[in-house]
């Protein structure tokens, strides 16, 4: 009995120690787990925004096309025999640029002829008879229902004669639709089907910029375009050579915009161009907008919520982080017009936008404030 209960005190001295071991471990398990589930504080880069006057320059690139660009097309359809021009051809008012195979037409003129010879013979003899009749009728010689008959017939044969005369107009345009010309004078910026292809009634076959004047044609985002004054006056430029400059006002804004790349189409009538801006070259626009109160953030800064542009912003006092919707007046590749949704003196986060959740506490890195110049 003595040895069990030494056995027995034994064991229990033994648990107890392998309890004093095992506890500091577990208070560290629960203390690391504790450490986890601390906030996150995240680092980010932010500035104080102020409300400035811009009027900063617009610049666009795009490109040289005609003012008044036509496409060319035959009247008739038919085989075409004969294309007389390429790409990049000058043409005058009244060259040919391409014809039809004009066989048929030529057998219709030549019936058209027959036919107005036929009509007008027909139309001498129904006048001579129609003189006897009346001298007959005048000495008494004849009745008066063959001088009505004779009336009669001399008239059907002049309406004959008109009807051919008509047919032969028709037969003889029919054969000048063969030949394609210039109604204008111009230069071929495309052309369509080749001599030996049939083609159809309205089908382009060669597309002509006529020179009497030249656009540049740029791509402008909306809200560009509800920025800018009435009637901007804009300089234009080549790109590969800057000191080739023309002015020029907007011609034409497109009523839609591009469904892919949702722009609309700007033309501006430029005056008296220089020579060197060549249809299809590739010219820089540039426009001074008005001056308005924004407050400028670097393009880092925006984000989306909700499908509106958003930034975060800081509460200095607890340093946390929520999002505000912002109205953007401009745009560009590193910089930001915003209009409204800013005040004075907010803080904006600039960097690490993309990690960042509503409540989340940051740490605020080289933050510095933007003042009016």
């Amino acid at each position: 009995m003595l040895s069990a209960s030494r056995a027995h005190g034994a064991r229990r001295t033994r648990y107890a120690g392998l309890l004093i071991v095992a506890l500091p471990l577990v208070l560290g398990a629960c203390s690391r787990e504790e450490e986890k589930v601390e906030p996150e504080i995240r680092p980010v880069r932010a500035l104080k925004v102020e409300r400035r006057d811009a009027g900063v320059p617009i610049t666009l690139t795009g490109r040289i096309a005609a003012e008044d660009e036509v496409s060319l097309a035959f009247r008739i359809s038919g085989r075409m025999t004969k294309m007389d021009v390429n790409v990049g051809d000058r043409l005058t008012a009244g060259q040919v640029v391409a014809q039809l195979d004009s066989v048929n037409e030529q057998n219709a003129l030549r019936t058209a002829r027959a036919n107005l010879t036929a009509a007008q013979g027909q139309l001498t003899q129904a006048r001579n008879h129609f003189e006897r009749q009346d001298t007959l009728l005048k000495q008494g010689w004849t009745t008066r229902v063959n001088h009505e008959q004779a009336t009669q017939a001399l008239q059907t044969a002049e309406s004959a004669v008109e009807a051919a005369e008509a047919q032969l107009r028709t037969a003889e345009d029919l054969v000048g639709f063969t030949e394609l010309k210039a109604d204008a004078p111009g230069v071929v910026t495309a052309i369509g089907p080749r001599a030996g292809e049939v083609v159809q009634v309205g089908q382009m076959i060669a597309r002509v910029a006529r020179q009497d004047g030249r656009d540049a044609v740029f791509d402008v985002p909306a809200q560009m375009i509800r920025a800018a004054p009435s009637d901007p006056r804009i300089t234009v430029s080549l790109s590969d050579d800057p000191k080739v400059t023309a002015e020029g006002r907007v011609r034409e804004v497109a009523p839609q915009a591009n469904p892919v790349t949702r722009t609309f189409e700007v033309k501006v009538g430029l005056t008296n161009p220089p020579e060197a801006m060549r249809l299809g070259a590739t010219v820089i626009g540039r426009m001074e907008l008005p001056a308005s109160s924004v407050f400028e953030i670097p393009a880092s800064a925006l984000t989306r919520s909700n499908q509106q542009a958003s930034v975060w912003i800081v509460d200095p006092k607890k340093n946390t982080v929520s999002l505000r919707h912002v109205d953007v007046v401009r745009f560009d590749q590193n910089q930001v017009s915003v209009g409204y949704g800013l005040e004075n003196g907010d803080v904006v986060v600039t960097a690490g936008v993309q990690a960042l959740h509503p409540g989340q506490q940051v740490r605020l890195l080289g933050m510095s404030p933007r003042t009016n110049p």
